[in-house]
């Protein structure tokens, strides 16, 4: 997991294992040119770091038009070298902005 530039396609793209379309083929297609034509990208760690950890989260209420779950997000980083992220829906749906707010967070705590 080096390369955040593509974790949202593929996360979108596992949606579909089960039963995909031409057009997700097309998708997944595009992604993999995509990295034939960045090879060496990737995460890059900070040799001088504080040692200060940090965390970010974020929750997109109701995001996917199919099932009306939040997507929640988040990333930790140590001075400025990022060590973890994670995107991912949720697995019920929220009935306020706040409360997908507020899962993000405790996702993000644990």
């Amino acid at each position: 997991m080096t390369r955040p530039d593509i974790s949202f396609s593929t996360q979108t793209l596992s949606q579909f294992l089960q039963q995909p379309k031409r057009s997700h083929l097309d998708a997944v297609l595009r992604v993999i040119r995509y990295l034939k034509k960045q090879p060496g990208q990737g995460l890059l760690l900070a040799s001088d770091s504080d040692g200060q950890v940090t965390a970010f989260c974020d929750a997109d209420w109701a995001s996917c038009p199919l099932t009306r779950k939040s997507v929640i997000g988040y990333m930790v980083k140590i001075g400025k070298s990022l060590i973890s992220w994670k995107a991912k829906k949720q697995t019920t749906v929220s009935r306020s902005s706040a409360e997908a707010e507020y899962r993000s967070l405790a996702s993000t705590i644990s």
